[in-house]
């Protein structure tokens, strides 16, 4: 509900500021609510939204937005696969733009538009996304991708600046920059990697690799080294990289740096530990390469992500 009503407020205010900046008559868009049909959408059973047309009675489009679906995924795309035919219609015969939200990056890849394309979706549903289209291209850190006139952003509020990004695309940039600073939105930021949580990938059923897994994050404070994981399992080193690939999405080696960045990540949220004591406390002894390795997981140094997150320093 959230990324229909935020949306749908974001691009009237862009539409009044063009009207009022150009001294028009006429807005940019028109912009209609569309549902598979227009009884009432619910949330929640508080909120109701109601959509101004049916998806049968828009024969002709220039830009899509497809909100974010919630709760069952597969229950998702089947209550609104009325969509898929659709979007695909207007893409190929009217060559419409598409952007998905969220989640609704899983009802945009159904219709193959996104196949061979970048795609940016919710960090949290990143492995399950992965498993099911294959032939897209997912971009894990970006809340904005742009791909040839397919648009998709990141989760949760994330959608905020991605119609910031929208609008400034279609409006122009001080038209987005008004729409930013009356919405108190922040502008320009595109990377999502400081808000992922990693908690492994342990839905697949190799249970050796699983056991490996665990065994990386109780030692994670220790210097592991992958050959002797692989002999605990009795795995020769070169199977257990495939099957620790195929089954967690990645090699062993970022496996353990994600998990040691992910224990340096709750020591900055939660202690006064300085950078050094966090560094060597998950098993860094390299200054360079534990900033180097927490920036490439994290988007932030460990200073900034201390100095946006950590508790103490919030409430200072």
């Amino acid at each position: 509900m959230d990324t229909i009503v935020g949306t749908y407020n974001l691009f009237r205010m862009a539409n009044a500021y063009y009207k009022g900046n150009h001294q028009l008559q006429e807005e940019l868009f028109k912009i209609d609510l569309v549902g598979s049909s227009k009884e009432e959408v619910c949330y929640d059973d508080h909120f109701g939204v109601s959509p101004t047309k049916s998806v049968n009675e828009i024969k002709c489009t220039d830009l899509i937005i497809m909100t974010a679906l919630t709760g069952n995924i597969d229950k998702g795309l089947k209550k609104n696969a009325a969509f898929i035919p659709w979007m695909k219609k207007q893409r190929i015969e009217n060559d419409a733009e598409i952007a998905s939200l969220c989640k609704g990056a899983f009802l945009l890849a159904e219709t193959g538009l996104l196949n061979g394309k970048s795609c940016a979706t919710h960090w949290t549903v990143h492995d399950l996304f992965k498993r099911r289209y294959p032939k897209v291209n997912l971009v894990p850190g970006k809340i904005i991708s742009e791909d040839n006139g397919i648009y998709s952003s990141g989760g949760a509020y994330s959608f905020l600046n991605f119609t910031l990004y929208l609008i400034e695309k279609y409006y122009g940039r001080e038209i987005a920059i008004q729409c930013s600073k009356v919405s108190e939105i922040d502008f320009d930021r595109h990377n999502q990697n400081h808000f992922m949580i990693f908690s492994g990938q342990k839905e697949h059923k190799d249970e050796p690799i699983k056991q490996a897994q665990v065994y990386i994050e109780n030692n994670f404070d220790k210097k592991l080294n992958i050959n002797e994981i692989a002999g605990m399992f009795a795995i020769s080193s070169r199977n257990f990289l495939r099957r620790f690939k195929k089954a967690t999405a990645n090699t062993p080696l970022e496996y353990i740096q994600r998990v040691k960045i992910e224990a340096a990540k709750m020591k900055l949220e939660s202690s006064i530990l300085n950078i050094h004591e966090v560094m060597y406390g998950v098993g860094y002894n390299d200054e360079k390469a534990f900033r180097n390795t927490f920036r490439k997981y994290t988007g932030l140094s460990p200073l900034e992500y201390r100095s946006k997150y950590n508790r103490e320093m919030a409430l200072s």
